[in-house]
C-alpha cells in the first residue's frame, strides 16, 4: 500500500536526488517554457494497431481536432506516433512513418502547437524536425552525434526514453528491478553527454517502464509500473526533467480503465515527474492543476 510511511524512508534515503535543481527552458516559437513542475503530453496515435483505441486518429481530419483538443484541454504538447511499441503490432517502414506524420505534424506546427514525434528511427525523426515538430520522443538507442546535432540546429527539443534493448520493439526483458537504476543512470549519463557535445539544451529522460515488461497485465505488472513511478524521481540526480508514461490496467480497474492515468498522475506529481505522457488529458489535467493549490 502507498502510505506516507512507505514514501518518507524512500524521500529520506534519496533526498539528495529529490533536491537536485532541474534546469528550465523554453520554446520561444511555440510559447512554451518548461520549469520544475509537472506537464502532460498528450497522446495523438496514427498507428491503428495501439491498443489505447481511443487515441487513434485514423483521418487528417480526425487527427488535427484532437490535436487542437488536448492543447486546449491542458496538454503542453502533443506526442505523435506511427507505430505502435506493442508486441504483436505491425512494423511500419521508415518512409510510412514519415508519410503518416508530416502532414499532421505541419498543419499542428503552423497552428503554433509544440509537436513531440515518437519513434526510435533517426531518419524518421530528422525528417519531422524539417516538418516542424520542435521535439523528439526517442525510444531507442542512438550514438550517432549527427542526429543530435540536428536536433540541436533546430532548437529542438528529445525526450531520451531508456530501452533495455536497442529500442521499444526490441524485446528484451528488463533487468532486475533491483538493479534497473544503475542500468538507466549508464544509459542516460553516455547519451546526455553526446546529446550536449552537440548542443542539445532541450532535453528530458524517461525510465520507459512501459517497454519490453513482458509481463502480463495483472498484479506483477502493476506492482512493478507502481513502483518505478514512485522511485522515478532518483533520475533527477542527472540535472535534468523527468518524463513517466501515465499507466493503465484493465486488470485492476476493469470498467473504469480510461481513469486509470489519473491514479497514476496523483503518483507521478508526488514523485515530482516533470512530464506525464498521458492518453487522458482532461482527466488528468485537473490533477496536474492541483499544484496551483498546494
Amino acid at each position: 500500500m502507498i502510505t506516507a510511511d512507505r514514501l518518507l524512508p524512500l524521500w529520506e534515503r534519496y533526498r539528495d536526488a529529490l533536491e537536485t535543481p532541474i534546469r528550465s527552458f523554453s520554446f520561444p516559437e511555440f510559447n512554451k517554457h518548461f520549469e520544475d513542475r509537472t506537464y502532460q503530453m498528450g497522446v495523438l496515435n496514427l498507428s491503428p494497431d495501439s491498443t489505447y483505441r481511443e487515441t487513434v486518429c485514423h483521418t487528417f481530419e480526425a487527427a488535427l481536432y484532437r490535436g487542437r483538443r488536448m492543447t486546449l484541454e491542458g496538454a503542453a504538447m502533443v506526442d505523435i506516433g506511427a507505430e505502435s511499441t506493442g508486441e504483436t503490432a505491425d512494423i511500419v517502414s521508415v518512409n510510412r512513418q514519415i508519410d503518416r506524420m508530416r502532414p499532421v505534424v505541419s498543419a499542428l506546427a503552423e497552428e503554433k502547437i509544440l509537436v513531440s514525434v515518437e519513434t526510435y528511427h533517426p531518419e524518421v525523426a530528422v525528417a519531422l524536425l524539417e516538418a516542424g515538430a520542435g521535439v523528439v520522443n526517442l525510444t531507442g538507442r542512438v550514438d550517432d552525434p549527427a542526429f543530435y546535432e540536428a536536433v540541436a540546429r533546430h532548437e529542438a527539443g528529445v525526450v531520451l526514453c531508456y530501452t533495455p534493448g536497442e529500442n521499444a520493439r526490441s524485446g528484451d526483458y528488463l533487468p532486475p528491478a533491483e538493479d534497473i537504476f544503475d542500468h538507466q543512470l549508464v544509459f542516460f549519463k553516455d547519451r546526455i553527454a553526446i546529446a550536449e557535445a552537440a548542443g542539445v539544451t532541450r532535453l528530458w529522460v524517461d525510465p520507459g517502464f512501459g517497454f519490453a515488461l513482458n509481463l502480463p497485465d495483472g498484479p506483477d505488472r502493476i506492482r512493478y509500473q507502481t513502483d518505478s513511478i514512485l522511485q522515478s524521481f532518483r533520475l533527477r540526480a542527472l540535472g535534468w526533467p523527468v518524463t513517466v508514461q501515465l499507466t493503465g490496467a484493465v486488470y485492476l480497474f476493469r470498467d473504469e480503465v480510461r481513469v486509470a492515468q489519473t491514479s497514476a498522475a496523483t503518483l507521478a506529481v508526488l514523485s515530482k515527474a516533470n512530464l506525464v505522457r498521458s492518453h487522458e488529458v482532461p482527466r488528468v489535467q485537473p490533477v496536474l492543476n492541483l499544484q496551483d493549490f498546494a
